[in-house]
């Protein structure tokens, strides 16, 4: 089987992560994000991954050859010369998506973090034998989304109703797909839609079903849904494989240290901590609902809560991080500074408390 990845834009929203790396490479949970969806396409047998991508292809690719050899994953870039939308990447695509076997391929967007239920969604689509199988998750107001109406007991969807007024339905599209070739045929190569324009005429012609997505889901394409999704994923591992995450005085939660980073006396770590690889946490630091990246040093009795510490940056001592502070690569956080809410460039140094959200250039 095979898939393609919507890679896309330069990561806007993640800045000033993105700066230093392309969105999918940025870890989460001590994993580059691409990553968590090519093991789980892996383990239910696709063997060639797109990446359907606009700019940096070769970091993309170069940082990939190593998990390619690992995973025995063929990846392949598609690169388009202009922003094609959800669905233009598709077309470009086609001669790496179709061959003799007419399977269905996978479609995922690369933001989304979920329990990727492959297997149960192959299934699902051989089942109710239409043309297309698309992932839905329920939210709390629809109303800021795009919302699938669909019948309940067989999953064929009926309309898509953008941003409703009123109350149609509490599911949205998860940006999961699992499309048979035919649909390459309803797509042009140009800038244009899979949700607005392809998924639509699917639908009328009722052959697109939706199954509804079990456990957690998240766009973590922007940081507080990044950290929210780190705690949906920790709660989600705590159940699956509880082996994975720390133990110990010191821990509070749920809570995932690299085997690599140390951590000094009377710390408190946790509830929803990611520590990277090669990390010095120092003694008395405090750490909460944050992600601490590859080689970030932690001086003593800091405390950080709410926010994202990029590579290789420091936080002196007794200094306060918290309310979304994103620290980029290489930022150093001198003694007892508080951020609240800082958005830090790469190669900084601060040496002023930043004291309501802001960018520092």
């Amino acid at each position: 089987m095979k898939a393609l990845i919507l890679v896309g834009g330069f990561g806007t929203r993640l800045r000033p992560l993105t700066l230093s790396f392309p969105k999918p490479l940025v870890e989460f949970a001590n994993k580059p994000m691409i990553l968590h969806q090519i093991e789980a396409l892996k383990a239910v047998g696709v063997t060639e991954v797109v990446l359907a991508i606009n700019y940096q292809p070769e970091v993309m690719l170069n940082f990939l050859k190593d998990f390619e050899t690992k995973l025995d994953v063929k990846i392949t870039c598609s690169q388009e010369t202009e922003p094609l939308g959800t669905a233009g990447p598709l077309a470009l695509a086609r001669d790496k998506l179709i061959d003799d076997s007419g399977e269905p391929f996978f479609v995922l967007n690369s933001d989304v973090i979920s329990e990727y239920p492959f297997k149960e969604m192959i299934e699902f689509h051989k089942a109710h034998g239409g043309e297309a199988s698309i992932m839905v998750t329920k939210v709390d107001e629809p109303s800021k989304y795009g919302v699938v109406v669909m019948e309940e007991s067989t999953g064929k969807v009926e309309k898509f109703v953008e941003k409703p007024k009123l109350f149609v339905g509490n599911k949205i599209n998860a940006g999961i797909y699992l499309l048979n070739p035919s649909v390459l045929d309803r797509i042009e190569l140009r800038p244009t839609s899979i949700e607005k324009e392809v998924f639509p005429k699917i639908a009328a012609e009722q052959k697109l079903y939706a199954m509804v997505l079990p456990g957690f889901w998240m766009d973590i394409g922007q940081p507080r849904d990044y950290i929210t999704g780190l705690r949906l994923y920790l709660d989600s591992l705590r159940k699956k494989s509880s082996s994975k995450l720390a133990t110990g005085s010191h821990v509070v939660g749920n809570v995932l240290i690299h085997e690599s980073a140390k951590i000094g006396e009377g710390c408190l770590i946790g509830p929803d901590v990611a520590i990277g690889p090669g990390c010095v946490v120092e003694s008395g630091v405090r750490l909460s609902r944050c992600t601490v990246m590859r080689g970030v040093r932690i001086k003593k009795h800091a405390c950080i809560s709410s926010s994202i510490i990029g590579w290789h940056s420091t936080v002196g001592q007794w200094a306060r991080v918290e309310n979304m502070t994103i620290l980029g690569e290489d930022v150093h956080v001198c003694d007892e500074i508080y951020s609240n809410g800082g958005v830090v460039l790469p190669h900084k140094e601060i040496k002023s408390s930043i004291l309501k959200p802001e960018i520092v250039m």
